[in-house]
């Protein structure tokens, strides 16, 4: 059975760079998977920030993770930077799926491609909240 394709880089609309350090690696040589978890929440939550979408400190509603997945193409080693693009999966009433690439600087073909979805909550009552209409609009950018 083959398997399907990763994403190409033109899938996403907004790119977060990343540094890998000596200690992303693990004993067989690459990038450790763990890591990877790493590179996507600070590429969503960065994009969060910089839309003025997240206020880590007071902002209400908050994103909580409620499922992940992440599929391997080829290693990526330090000390290679690496690229995460992002992009809109699905928007739902309190929910977001968003898809990221995982990219060795300057490469074409990912090395890794994620989901990630959040559930929105009211930042006391853990609750799924309705998305405000300004984060609709602005998540619909990612689309």
């Amino acid at each position: 059975m083959a398997r399907e394709a990763l994403r190409p880089r033109d899938a996403y609309r907004w790119w977060q760079p990343i540094v890998t350090r000596w200690s992303d690696n693990d004993a067989y040589g690459h990038v450790n998977n763990a890591v990877y978890y790493h590179w996507f929440d600070t590429a969503v939550n960065g994009w969060l920030i910089e839309a003025g979408l997240l206020d880590v400190a007071a902002g209400d509603p908050i994103g909580l993770v409620v499922e992940t997945g992440c599929r391997y193409a080829h290693s990526v080693t330090y000390p290679k930077p690496v690229e995460i693009g992002l992009a809109l999966g699905r928007l739902g009433g309190s929910s977001v799926t968003y898809h990221f690439g995982v990219f060795t600087a300057g490469e074409k073909a990912a090395a890794a491609e994620a989901h990630f979805t959040h559930v929105y909550v009211g930042r006391d009552s853990r609750r799924p909240v309705p998305l405000p209409a300004m984060w609709r609009e602005r998540l619909m950018t990612l689309g």
